[in-house]
């Protein structure tokens, strides 16, 4: 029975981070603002670490398995 919410936290943070990721790839390749009102490098950079963060917890989530 613990498997099951172990399994959705894992997916839902690996679909978060990945498509998090994606999204900052291609607003930092079309040289578009990640965030309005914030320094481009700033925002990207931030993203870039959330998103790995939550791919990183994702991973561990499903590992835990």
């Amino acid at each position: 029975m613990e498997s099951g919410p172990a399994i959705f936290t894992g997916v839902v943070f690996a679909l978060f981070g990945s498509g998090l990721l994606g999204w900052t790839v291609v607003r930092v390749r079309q040289r578009q603002p990640v965030a309005q009102g914030v320094s481009t490098v700033a925002s990207a950079t931030l993203a870039t670490v959330l998103a790995v963060v939550a791919l990183a917890l994702g991973t561990w989530s499903l590992t835990r398995l």
